[in-house]
């Protein structure tokens, strides 16, 4: 499933986001990307983008209940909690889940 992103820039964003940086990266179709501050970060040359999903998509057929202690990685991002699940980054959303 592709999920079309947003590109929007991360102003002042002085920290190069890169392999051993100390942040979770998340390994997200094409690209890795990094959780910092409660953004998902995309690294583009020496530019880091917020990595957000355009619009509202659904993960079909996902029958998996997440949530505290459901045995995958949860990011803190932005109002919510995500789950990476199967190189997938997942957000419960009003009973399903969406791809992000």
């Amino acid at each position: 499933m592709k999920v079309s992103t947003e590109r929007r820039r991360h102003s002042d964003h002085d920290h190069v986001h890169k392999a051993g940086c100390g942040h979770v990266a998340i390994p997200h179709g094409d690209h890795v990307d990094y959780v910092h501050d409660r953004c998902i970060h995309r690294v583009e040359g020496t530019e880091a983008y917020e990595c957000e999903p355009a619009g509202h998509v659904v993960h079909e057929g996902h029958t998996h209940e997440h949530g505290p202690g459901c045995g995958h990685v949860s990011v803190p991002h932005g109002d919510h909690v995500d789950y990476v699940h199967d190189g997938h980054r997942h957000s419960v959303h009003e009973g399903h889940c969406d791809e992000h």
